[in-house]
């Protein structure tokens, strides 16, 4: 195999594969990220209820597509936290912060993974890159001192 099929092939892996692999790690990374702010929106929105010390809470609820209409909670001592697979829990205050302290840990040691695993594709990439730039100081080689190499 000469080093132009060489370096095409290795320029097909970082493009098909490495960059590819980087983008879906650092895709999940940031829908954790996301999940992760609203976890902690609805521990800012439970912490202010209990500050207010009101039983009754108005509120605007997304219907879907960012469409909101206004809801009217008579009772807010308990809430519905979405814990996963399209699952709700009734959870008390202290439950439900709980449960958000628990599952913020969670998707943070999962962020780390994501970031270790996104590190490592970069990583990779270099060393192709690398291989890369070596294969191209060989084509400036005489065709005698190639053969030698290969």
């Amino acid at each position: 195999m000469t080093p132009g099929a060489k370096v095409l092939q290795y320029e097909t892996f970082i493009n098909e594969v490495l960059k590819r692999d980087l983008q879906k790690v650092l895709e999940q990374r940031d829908a954790v990220y996301e999940k992760m702010a609203q976890y902690l929106q609805l521990k800012n929105t439970i912490k202010s209820i209990q500050e207010t010390d009101s039983k009754e809470l108005e509120t605007d609820v997304d219907l879907g597509c960012n469409f909101y209409v206004q809801a009217h909670v008579p009772d807010a001592s308990k809430i519905y936290v979405a814990v996963g697979y399209g699952f709700f829990v009734e959870f008390t205050h202290a439950e439900a912060l709980k449960f958000i302290e628990k599952k913020t840990n969670q998707l943070t040691e999962y962020t780390e993974v994501l970031t270790k695993d996104a590190a490592k594709i970069k990583a990779n990439i270099r060393m192709v890159l690398e291989g890369l730039r070596e294969l191209q100081g060989l084509k400036d080689l005489p065709e005698d001192r190639r053969r030698e190499v290969f």
